[in-house]
């Protein structure tokens, strides 16, 4: 996925916070979701953060310690770059894209997972590869788990 460029003003956030409101739509550019788990950096500083829709539109927050660590305050003009974390839609096997497509609720559910839980599960699906009756059965079960709004796959 593309990653993003830009400068920005850091405004005051709540509890001390910077919010950085990023000049871009995330879901014209990325694919639509509820949140965008990105990375990036700011002036320099690595981060890992949330995007999600705002009054002001598409934000993130920095915490105070961050932002010392990263030599910014309300008020500086800072470049950012951030990027998609984790695999996309775009990244996914034919089969699994198809699947999530088909079911709606399990393809919002899975865009909304951090990376982390997006890998895991194409990790326990991709463990058949040479097994297309056992590939499919787990991408189902799969789906049924994402329509559920289950995070993570039971271990048994």
């Amino acid at each position: 996925m593309f990653v993003q460029r830009f400068e920005v003003r850091i405004a005051a956030g709540p509890r001390g916070h910077a919010l950085i409101v990023v000049p871009f739509d995330p879901d014209a550019e990325w694919g639509v979701k509820a949140a965008h788990h990105v990375s990036g950096t700011v002036n320099g500083c690595r981060v890992r953060v949330t995007l999600e829709p705002g009054d002001s539109g598409w934000a993130f927050t920095v915490n105070p310690a961050r932002m010392q660590h990263a030599g910014i305050e309300v008020g500086a003009q800072v470049p950012v770059e951030l990027s998609p974390e984790g695999p996309q839609r775009g990244d996914l096997a034919e089969d699994v894209a198809a699947a999530l497509e088909a079911n709606p609720a399990a393809g919002a559910f899975f865009d909304t997972l951090a990376q982390f839980y997006r890998k895991g599960y194409l990790r326990y699906i991709d463990a058949t590869k040479r097994r297309p009756d056992l590939r499919a059965a787990r991408i189902a079960g799969v789906t049924g788990l994402l329509t559920s709004g289950i995070k993570e796959r039971p271990r048994s």
